[in-house]
């Protein structure tokens, strides 16, 4: 199908525009933008600086990506966003590009769905099939790893990292690492129980359901200690590849300061 451009849309002649895109009226498109096949744009969409887009994206109006990032230390480079395929980014949401610290690469995955009044700050990397709802915000250099979940008005801190699976509740304050599998909820956010409800519409078995469970309440219960807990877990046949991903990140947690991993290796 051929690409379809409103003639009330300003698209800059550089722009890189693939076939079978759809751009609506007051939408912006800058000189260093790249639109994969089958995305479209809404009206009144906004790309701006270095931004790439997949296939198949449907943006939403009044969304702005590639904005610089909201970092007093930044001095202009040519940073970047680069999102996959087949995302859904509704009305206003904000995608800023990444600062000079990193790699300069704001990364958004595919098969994601950003609900209206997201933000996601500069140096973000998030991963595939991931939901977060209304108003929620993502600070910088937050990683928000595969299947993650975020309820409406949900706050998380920088460098934090928000495991696979997992479930934030809605109005929490995600101050440090989210672990994968559990359940957060809270001011500030805290692991409550497993996210059974995730793991069960994503097919896991009752078997690992269980073993998870069993994690969770060794570790925040109970209150055994890291070494304890995983001793206790290889001893009951607990101990499969999703018990040992959950323990794994929470020792990296650990190492971390303030209850965030990351900040370990960016303070190294």
């Amino acid at each position: 199908m051929a690409t379809t451009i409103s003639k009330l849309a300003s698209v800059d002649a550089r722009a890189e525009i693939d076939e079978d895109v759809e751009i609506g009226p007051f939408c912006t498109v800058g000189a260093n933008v790249r639109i994969g096949r089958g995305t479209r744009l809404e009206n009144g969409v906004t790309l701006m600086g270095r931004v790439t887009l997949g296939e198949f994206n449907h943006i939403y109006p009044g969304a702005v990506l590639g904005g610089d990032p909201q970092d007093l230390s930044y001095r202009g480079s040519d940073t970047e966003v680069i999102v996959g395929d087949h995302n859904i980014i509704r009305e206003c949401v904000t995608v800023n590009r990444a600062s000079e610290k990193e790699d300069g690469i704001t990364r958004i995955g595919s098969h994601n769905f950003l609900m209206a009044c997201c933000h996601v700050a500069h140096d973000c990397l998030l991963g595939d099939h991931i939901i977060i709802a209304n108003n929620s915000l993502l600070a910088g250099h937050v990683h928000v790893h595969d299947h993650a979940s975020l309820s409406g008005q949900v706050g998380v801190h920088h460098f934090v990292s928000i495991g696979s699976y997992s479930f934030v509740a809605g109005c929490s304050a995600v101050r440090h690492d989210v672990p994968p599998y559990m359940l957060v909820e809270g001011y500030p956010a805290k692991p409550r129980c497993v996210n059974a409800v995730g793991l069960k519409r994503n097919n896991f078995p009752a078997s690992v359901v269980t073993a998870l469970s069993e994690a969770h309440k060794l570790i925040y219960r109970q209150k055994i200690g890291l070494d304890n807990a995983w001793e206790i877990l290889r001893n009951n046949g607990h101990l499969g590849p999703q018990v040992n991903h959950l323990l794994s990140f929470i020792q990296g947690q650990h190492e971390g300061q303030h209850g965030r991993g990351r900040e370990r290796r960016i303070a190294a």
